[in-house]
């Protein structure tokens, strides 16, 4: 029988957590989908795994012993994965936008030319996955925005800060504003990430800087194109001052805006694995980079 991998990572989450709605929000994934993920799960294997309940899932024995076999499993596959890598002489760097990621290319340009013989590969994530794949192994290490949910379990290193302004339609009575006070948009309908982001979606709406108003939510997207849309069509959204430069339309304007804190952006890597040298190289190299700009 074949399982899917990524169906135990899930069923691993749910067992730690011993809730849907705390696992669901540790991987990034609506709480329904988890469901269907561990039914599924449940149906492969001809088992209960869990008894649910108002207070939450309760391992079955059958769902012990698979508990308790599962974190060794998982992580001798994702060494395998890694050790393919070192073979192939790949790394795997996410990011969730162009804007945080721009800051790292000069170093990834100087390592490529002093190591050729590895290939990094970039690979970008939408907003539904704030920590840019590491949640899932998909990558070795991540350029994340500060906070999301699970950055707890990472090892994360601070790179630079970089202030937020707001995307407003060009039609907006504040549009020709040299800087906008974020009292003044408090009223605005925003664009949200997906309530799966938990911490990442609080801090782009400013939820801890409006005096206990309300956030009123307009639309719900994970990719910039979809964002740029809702902002035309009447929304406000909190981005990086570098959203200027990375992405534009034609009924959007960007303003800077008093009254929120900057966005924090941060370079991450799972804890608690073996280290690979040439990553470790790479990542200095961001770091002191940075550090020197």
């Amino acid at each position: 029988m074949d399982v899917d991998t990524r169906l135990l990572r899930y069923f691993a989450a749910v067992a730690e957590e011993g809730s849907l709605t705390r696992a669901a929000a540790r991987l990034f994934v609506s709480q329904p989908a988890l469901t269907k993920q561990i039914r599924r799960l449940e149906d492969d294997l001809g088992v209960r795994l869990f008894t649910r309940s108002r207070s939450g899932m309760a391992l079955t024995e059958a769902g012990r012993e698979l508990a308790s076999r599962v974190p060794e499993l998982l992580e001798g596959w994702d060494e395998a994965v890694r050790a393919t890598g070192r073979a192939a002489r790949v790394l795997r760097l996410g990011f969730l936008d162009a804007g945080a990621a721009g800051a790292v290319l000069e170093v990834i340009a100087d390592f490529r030319q002093a190591q050729p013989e590895w290939r990094v590969e970039l690979r970008q994530f939408d907003w539904s996955d704030p920590s840019a794949g590491l949640a899932r192994g998909e990558v070795d290490a991540a350029v994340v925005r500060l906070p999301f949910p699970g950055q707890e379990r990472l090892t994360v290193r601070e790179l630079f800060v970089e202030e937020r302004g707001v995307l407003l339609p060009a039609r907006h009575p504040l549009a020709n504003s040299e800087t906008v006070e974020f009292r003044d948009l408090w009223d605005e309908p925003f664009v949200a990430a997906g309530d799966q982001t938990g911490t990442w979606r609080e801090h782009w709406l400013a939820v801890g800087e409006r005096d206990g108003c309300p956030v009123r939510v307009g639309a719900v997207t994970s990719r910039p194109d979809e964002w740029l849309a809702a902002v035309a069509g009447g929304c406000v959204a909190l981005a990086p001052a570098s959203v200027a430069r990375f992405h534009s339309h034609p009924d959007v304007v960007f303003r800077p805006v008093s009254g929120v804190s900057p966005s924090r952006v941060g370079l991450a890597r799972p804890r608690g694995r073996k280290r690979e040298a040439v990553l470790d190289e790479l990542l200095k190299s961001i770091v002191w980079r940075l550090a020197r700009s």
